[in-house]
């Protein structure tokens, strides 16, 4: 009994969720954790190539309906067209998962160009804008959805030559926030995931280093990097439950921001 009453409680049998950058990373991690829960899905990013070969898998093995999609989160106009067309194609939107993001040019703020800062900011923060308000739109009008956006544990503390990936992630949680006191009359909730270092292809050379060891020593208590199956849960978690809760923001980060 007690199993049948979570596998109802964390389904998402019937429901469509849209993952910006679902492709690959976190947001390929996500995306697989709803088609397990019985989601049917839109992966969208510019790679469509990517999207389309994880749409494929994912419909495959767990028997949902995937569709890729070519967004570039940059441009409002695609945005607005793409997020059209999958409320066109599935009915609805339930769940939009803003997960697409760059860590932009790693330089002192004396040395950023204006290139630099548009870079990530168009990225990072435009982007998670731009398709959160496309997809509210589709909320608003059935009166109910989650918003979630994968934000950064550097959204609340600095790091030296991060400036435009720091402010961004900032202004991602203060997104959050604003999203969440405006929209929760509509039933729809807004919430933020800060992952800490999550060990992923891309920066698994560094961690294996002996920097990328000596920066795990120092900074995180919990002395390792996370998984990206770490975060699965709280995905799961914050589009299927809460409904008291909205405008928060949950770190996942062994504890890197509590010193």
């Amino acid at each position: 009994m007690a199993r049948q009453f979570f596998e109802k409680l964390f389904s998402m049998e019937g429901k469509v969720a849209l993952v910006t950058g679902g492709y690959r990373g976190i947001g390929l991690t996500v995306a697989e954790t709803y088609a397990e829960a019985g989601a049917n899905l839109a992966i969208v990013a510019r790679n469509v190539l990517g999207c389309q070969a994880a749409a494929d898998r994912l419909q495959n093995t767990y028997g949902i309906r995937a569709a890729a999609k070519s967004m570039d989160v940059r441009d409002s106009k695609s945005v607005d067209r793409v997020v059209q067309e999958i409320a066109d194609e599935f009915g609805k939107i339930d769940v939009l998962v803003n997960c697409a993001g760059i860590p932009g040019s790693e330089k002192p703020v004396i040395r950023m160009t204006d290139e630099d800062l548009d870079e990530v900011m168009n990225v990072d923060f435009r982007g998670t804008f731009l398709v959160s308000r496309a997809v509210a739109q589709i909320m608003v009008s059935q009166k109910s959805g989650k918003i979630i956006n994968v934000a950064s544990i550097l959204g609340k503390i600095s790091a030296r030559n991060m400036t435009g990936y720091c402010a961004s992630k900032a202004a991602v949680l203060q997104l959050t926030r604003v999203m969440a006191l405006e929209l929760m009359r509509d039933n729809i909730q807004v919430n933020a995931i800060c992952p800490g270092y999550i060990l992923t292809d891309f920066n698994k050379n560094f961690f294996e280093s002996e920097a990328g060891k000596g920066l795990i020593k120092k900074m995180i208590p919990m002395n390792r990097v996370g998984q990206v199956d770490e975060l699965k849960s709280l995905a799961l978690y914050l589009a299927t439950s809460p409904a008291f809760m909205t405008g928060s923001d949950i770190y996942i980060d062994g504890g890197h921001t509590i010193v």
